[in-house]
């Protein structure tokens, strides 16, 4: 049975966009192993595979359904051991964990500011009513006012992604001569903004855009299958 893995975007369906499914899209290429991505909208993802889930990536692996990205990376590693390590042992696995609290607790809230009217215009009318409402539930005040806010979280993005650039005079990936999983962590947060949004976060020159590039290059370009906003 094909690999399904559930996307999500807008209405643009070849234009997946979410952090965490990148994140295991490239460690699906990692292993070597075929998949399909399944594209689908916010209020579809209630739906999928009998509820299972209220999130994606979502991966149905032939009988197996597995959700929340670090957990579907773990399943990898378990389940084909005999294939390229995206942890590289148990303290890549804590290494990876530190990588995902940083990405999701400093680079993920600045980017969604930056970038939430450039999602939200991306989406299906029924998409941006949900999204609206659940937004602006969560920040306290309307969308506008987030972006206004994000403006900025643009000025200050650099500084934020100072402790990968201090690694990087070191190594060319977070994984030291080859990429890991904890390295898909942070490349899923910026192509998340290099997909839905035009500003552009990482200048020419920087040792941080030299990794970001050699991401996207990364299991025959697979982060340049969609194109930058």
């Amino acid at each position: 049975m094909t690999r399904k893995l559930y996307a999500l975007c807008g209405t643009e369906r070849t234009r997946p966009f979410s952090p965490h499914v990148w994140k295991i899209k490239l460690s699906l290429a990692h292993k070597g192993l075929d998949f399909d991505v399944m594209p689908v909208g916010f209020t579809e993802i209630p739906k999928l595979e009998q509820g299972v889930t209220k999130i994606v990536p979502l991966l149905r692996d032939g009988e197996k359904l597995v959700s929340d990205s670090f957990d579907i990376a773990l399943y990898l590693e378990k389940a084909y051991p005999e294939r390229p390590t995206l942890f590289g042992g148990e303290g890549g696995k804590a290494m990876a964990r530190l990588v995902e609290g940083w990405s999701q607790m400093t680079l993920h809230p600045a980017i969604g500011r930056i970038a939430i009217m450039d999602i939200h215009d991306s989406l299906e009318p029924v998409d941006q009513a949900y999204f609206r409402q659940s937004r602006e539930k969560r920040f306290g005040k309307p969308l506008e006012a987030v972006a206004e806010a994000g403006q900025a979280d643009l000025e200050t993005f650099s500084a934020k992604l100072e402790p990968l650039r201090h690694m990087l005079k070191f190594q060319p990936f977070i994984g030291g001569d080859a990429p890991l999983f904890a390295d898909y962590i942070v490349f899923g947060a910026l192509q998340w903004a290099r997909i839905v949004s035009s500003h552009r976060l990482l200048a020419t020159g920087d040792v941080v855009s030299d990794w970001f590039e050699r991401c996207l290059d990364l299991h025959d370009g697979l982060g340049r299958s969609v194109t930058a906003a």
